[in-house]
């Protein structure tokens, strides 16, 4: 085992025992990354060569110096007796749509290419506070508009490492696939509609959507400001509650961070000996059929989720219960249907606000063509700065939410989106003979292949269906590998819960990593590491 194959966890352990050095910590995966991942995502990146088909390609920014100044630093105060922070040591990465002091910013847009942040986002100072080691920034899809990765403007976009034929999923899949491939412990990404839990299923990793306000927004390049949530991902449930207790918490730069105490994340992983004993966890029949819009007619239609991916979540449900949960099976969720078409509306009605900000005036790319004027030059820095994603959600976000639609769509969508969340309520009320959390698919298929859905953003956003109503909702949800499809594909079982109940998921995400242990599928490497 290398290095760069240690978890966070027991990385930061050693460094701080003396048994390793961050920069011994750093060496190796640096050369992982040398070896795995090819050459970052650029705007003039050419021909996408047969070698580049086989690299993983996670990277757009490396931050090489930084992150060997902040090991040295580590290293240094270890040796002068001083104490360092939790996750000392440990290499991290992050989704490029945060703000990073004194490196590109660029959303994985051309509109922002020459965009050097001056300032860190909260996640990212507390990470680096707490001695963590900043490889640099992943690749995502543009704005983090879509499902795949394959809309950013920076190419080659990243692939799957157990698959480089397949998607990582997106839109952090820069975050998803520098994980499972070894190039660092952890990542900051975000979770918009399952753009953290998604990709984390795809790629045989740990993914984890907070509660809305635990985790600050401050230097999040905000998608929809209702939506977003910064979260972790890395390759265990201790690993992700490491990461988590580093950056949670009230932020005075955010009044939408929650001002709730952060309890004692890694505690609660060993809560009652790490029994489930006196924990219900509920299944429900709404989240086993996938529903899809019949494109002659706009209706909705539903069919049952794919007996492989069904039976997974039934499989895991039982390793839960021999761990002595309560399984609870009909948990009625009838609104979840409707999440997709809701997020539509919402989501594209706060981009077009969100985006109104790159006018090619303050920062960011603008026309080096001449004009004639100022609106000119606004119409053309954004018909050539943005791509087409972010171009599709300013047209729809305007259409829905003129005076003249605006009770139609967005309106109604705001209502839709109480009654899923009220669906969770009656869920999760203990009084009621509720549930403390729900066990589910968390995508209702494996990793597709490059190509195959994009271009088709109804179809591309389908492949949220199932991670959506809990960013509708506000309520946290963790995305924990089950094992894998007949083909070798990564798949993942989700647990969502209650409002700040982040605790308990991991709780429940760790137990069934004991329970599941021992089996074979756990000790399979991605293709891209080799036997």
């Amino acid at each position: 085992m290398e290095l760069c194959d240690l978890s966070a966890f027991e990385i930061a352990a050693k460094v701080k025992r003396g048994t390793l050095s961050a920069s011994e910590v750093l060496d190796s995966v640096l050369k992982r990354i040398q070896d795995v991942d090819g050459r970052p995502g650029s705007l003039e990146a050419g021909e996408i060569t047969a070698q580049d088909q086989a690299h993983v390609h996670a990277f757009i920014t490396r931050t090489v110096e930084r992150a060997r100044q902040q090991a040295r630093q580590v290293d240094a105060k270890l040796a002068a007796g001083e104490p360092v922070g939790p996750l000392a040591g440990v290499p991290f990465t992050v989704k490029d749509i945060f703000c990073v002091r004194g490196t590109p910013s660029t959303a994985a847009s051309r509109i922002l290419v020459n965009f050097v942040a001056p300032y860190s986002a909260t996640p990212v100072e507390r990470m680096e506070a707490a001695g963590g080691v900043m490889l640099g920034k992943v690749n995502l899809d543009e704005f983090t508009y879509g499902s795949s990765n394959e809309s950013s403007a920076f190419q080659p976009a990243p692939r799957n490492p157990w698959d480089t034929s397949r998607v990582p999923g997106g839109s952090s899949g820069g975050s998803a696939a520098a994980v499972a491939a070894g190039e660092g412990m952890l990542s900051l990404g975000t979770d918009t509609a399952g753009s953290i839990r998604q990709p984390a299923a795809f790629c045989g990793v740990v993914g984890m959507k907070p509660t809305y306000g635990r985790i600050s927004r401050y230097g999040l390049i905000a998608f929809g400001s209702s939506l977003d949530c910064p979260g972790p991902l890395a390759r265990s449930v201790t690993d992700a509650a490491l990461m988590l207790q580093v950056i949670a918490g009230a932020d005075p730069h955010d009044s939408t961070a929650a001002n709730a105490p952060v309890p004692d994340y890694l505690a609660a992983l060993d809560a009652n000996g790490g029994s489930l004993k006196g924990l219900r966890v509920g299944l429900s029949p709404d989240y086993n059929r996938i529903t899809f819009i019949d494109a002659a007619t706009g209706e909705l239609h539903q069919q049952a989720l794919p007996a492989e991916i069904e039976d997974n979540v039934l499989k895991a449900a039982g390793r839960l219960a021999e761990m002595g949960a309560d399984i609870v099976e009909d948990i009625p969720m009838p609104h979840t249907r409707y999440g997709i078409p809701v997020y539509f509306v919402i989501s594209r009605v706060e981009a077009a606000s969100n985006l109104h900000r790159y006018d090619g005036v303050k920062y960011g790319y603008r026309t080096p063509e001449r004009v004639q004027d100022l609106p000119e030059m606004y119409r053309k820095s954004r018909a050539q700065g943005f791509g087409l994603q972010p171009k599709l959600r300013i047209l729809m976000g305007m259409y829905v939410s003129a005076a003249q639609y605006a009770e139609q769509y967005y309106n109604r969508a705001l209502r839709v989106r109480t009654l899923i969340r009220q669906d969770f309520e009656r869920a999760f009320d203990l009084r009621q003979r509720g549930v403390h959390a729900l066990l589910t698919a968390t995508t209702p298929t494996p990793a597709f292949p490059i190509g195959d859905v994009y271009g088709d953003s109804v179809l591309m956003q389908y492949a949220d269906q199932l991670t959506v109503p809990a960013n509708h909702a506000g309520i946290p949800g963790i995305s924990i590998p089950a094992g894998f499809d007949s083909t070798g594909l990564p798949l993942g079982v989700q647990l969502l819960g209650p409002d700040f109940s982040e605790a308990t998921l991991l709780r429940i995400g760790r137990a069934y990593e004991r329970a599941t242990a021992g089996d074979a599928w756990r000790a399979v490497r991605p293709r891209t590491l080799g036997a």
